[in-house]
């Protein structure tokens, strides 16, 4: 059985979709939070998968005890230093096409500079903010007519998608496919709604 921990500090908006997912799958998820009180506990709780509260300064000693197949950045507030990334596999989902629009806020910063092509990447973490090895990357085209709120719903849309497909990946230890994407099953809550 493989294991996965996913660490976020907030939402955790990739959370569910990746629990989905992995239903019924031989994986094992736990939820670590270093927000005693965040969204992405809560969630694990409801959905019946295994969650901790792990302050920052815990994670050192967790990560050295506990072997996990892949650590999944999920809305982690806090940067990881060398120390606690050589202890694992950390990956990590950002929304723009990196190296571009690195840091918070992308999804705006992005739309507002004007830019024709956005989209989602999956990265290995290092120290440097957004800056590891890129894993995969899928755009997001902005037309002239597009609102803010579109672009950026079609952004969380395709995270919730391609995040899992990649993270089955590594754990299979395959390449990650763009065939993987376009040949899933549609996402969207409540029918498709043009996510192929």
């Amino acid at each position: 059985m493989k294991k996965i921990a996913v660490l976020g500090s907030g939402s955790g908006e990739n959370f569910e979709a990746i629990v989905n997912y992995f239903k019924g799958k031989d994986v094992e998820i736990i939820c670590l939070s270093d927000n005693l009180n965040s969204d992405i506990l809560i969630k694990a709780k409801d959905a019946g998968v295994k969650h901790q509260y792990l302050p920052f300064e815990e994670n050192a000693s967790y990560f050295g005890t506990h072997n996990f197949d892949l650590i999944v950045l999920s809305g982690y507030a806090q940067s990881l230093p060398p120390e606690i990334l050589n202890l694992g596999k950390f990956i990590n989902i950002h929304p723009s096409l990196l190296p571009a629009f690195k840091g918070k806020d992308a999804i705006q910063r992005a739309f507002y500079a004007g830019v024709k092509v956005s989209g989602v990447t999956v990265h290995h973490v290092t120290s440097e903010l957004d800056g590891g090895k890129i894993i995969a990357q899928y755009p997001v085209m902005i037309g002239n007519l597009t609102h803010f709120d579109e672009f950026e719903a079609e952004i969380h849309q395709l995270e919730n998608r391609l995040y899992p497909l990649v993270i089955d990946a590594i754990l299979e230890d395959r390449v990650f496919d763009f065939s993987d994407l376009l040949n899933s099953s549609c996402s969207c809550s409540g029918g498709c709604s043009g996510c192929h």
